[in-house]
């Protein structure tokens, strides 16, 4: 099967996000320096793991591999697949305006040698989380629990 890279109108996509969940692959990108959170500039505007929907045809290692080079400008190796998550969005933390139920393939990675991040419009800013801290997205907290992604931080 092809994969289809073509954008879905947003009234037709705004319908399906209505009626049924999104696939999702996010990245749980890992460095000597802390794992990885984006200041995302679009609706939910929230540091959170660098995501993207899955494309139709799209394998799921191809879209972790494309979220990192298209979102962060970086090559990674795949480490693992952590596991699946589904998030509930309300209507008003969408750029749609209606409410978002994702299921998200979580994946554990780390650059594939030297990197330097070069974000992508839908992000302003990034940083390293070396331990967990007030204030975090429900989200990023239960990566946090669920994975121990900061045990050896």
């Amino acid at each position: 099967m092809e994969t289809e890279y073509s954008r879905v109108p947003d009234e037709l996509f705004g319908e399906f996000l209505e009626r049924m969940p999104q696939i999702c692959v996010e990245l749980v990108v890992e460095t000597d320096a802390g794992v990885l959170l984006c200041k995302r500039e679009t609706k939910p505007r929230v540091w959170f793991w660098p995501g993207s929907r899955l494309y139709k045809g799209e394998q799921l290692d191809t879209a972790a591999n494309r979220v990192a080079a298209d979102e962060l400008g970086i090559a990674v190796r795949l480490q693992e697949q952590l596991g699946i998550h589904s998030h509930f969005w309300d209507d008003t933390e969408t750029p749609e305006g209606v409410s978002r139920h994702t299921v998200n393939v979580v994946y554990r990675v780390v650059p594939d040698g030297e990197f330097e991040i070069e974000l992508d419009d839908q992000h302003s800013e990034f940083r390293f989380l070396t331990e967990p801290e007030p204030g975090l997205h429900e989200y990023v907290r239960e990566y946090l629990d669920t994975y121990d992604l900061l045990e050896g931080a």
